[in-house]
């Protein structure tokens, strides 16, 4: 009788190896993302980035090929959350101050995850967009500004939103209040991103709306 071949073992090594690598290549990332949001893009060096995330610089190479693709992919990351967060809320055919509403609940919420990345956009975009990797940076500016826009004019539209509105001014006055709350805000702090917008949205409301 011949000898019974061995099935050959089926391990998780591969795959528990793949997860850890990408869980390293996340710590490494959002340990990057707090040295360039706290000491500037310019001023920060891979050692930097290094000696926060206790490995020699050589070793960061290994993950990374430059402090801009890690750059790239901390961004990249935020504005493809972002969107899929918002093309959601325009998807759901709501009314516009409820569209409204949801835009900036979804906007806190991406303050609470990358709270990092987002201070980071506010900070070095300008100068980034300047460079070709960087230029979806301007692309995601330009979407972002035409949501905004076609929602508060579809609410003056609707008589949701004050007739005398200046839809321009309003939308950056929305824009960088919400934004810089990346400056302050500390996840796990005493209030949840969702009730941060709410309070944001009954100051703001109360100025747009239209008085019954």
């Amino acid at each position: 009788m011949p000898p019974t071949k061995k099935k050959p073992q089926v391990t998780a090594t591969e795959p528990v190896a793949a997860t850890t690598a990408r869980d390293r290549r996340r710590e490494l990332l959002d340990t990057a993302a707090e040295v360039f949001a706290e000491q500037g893009y310019n001023a920060t060096t891979v050692r930097k980035i290094a000696d926060h995330a206790g490995m020699l610089a050589g070793s960061l190479y290994y993950h990374f090929d430059s402090k801009e693709s890690m750059l790239e992919e901390i961004l990249r990351t935020f504005l493809d959350e972002l969107w899929d967060g918002y093309d959601t809320v325009l998807g759901g055919e709501l009314g516009p101050r409820e569209t409204l509403e949801a835009l900036v609940t979804e906007s806190f919420r991406e303050i609470d995850r990358h709270r990092a990345a987002v201070a980071i956009y506010q900070k070095e975009s300008k100068q980034l967009v300047a460079q070709e990797r960087f230029t979806f940076l301007a692309e995601s500016q330009r979407k972002f500004e035409k949501t905004w826009l076609s929602t508060l004019e579809r609410g003056v539209a609707a008589e949701v939103f004050r007739a005398d509105l200046d839809v321009r001014l309003t939308y950056r006055f929305v824009r960088d209040t919400v934004w810089v709350a990346a400056s302050w805000y500390r996840p796990g702090g005493q209030h949840s991103p969702e009730e941060i917008a709410r309070q944001y949205l009954s100051m703001v409301l109360d100025g747009i709306a239209v008085r019954e």
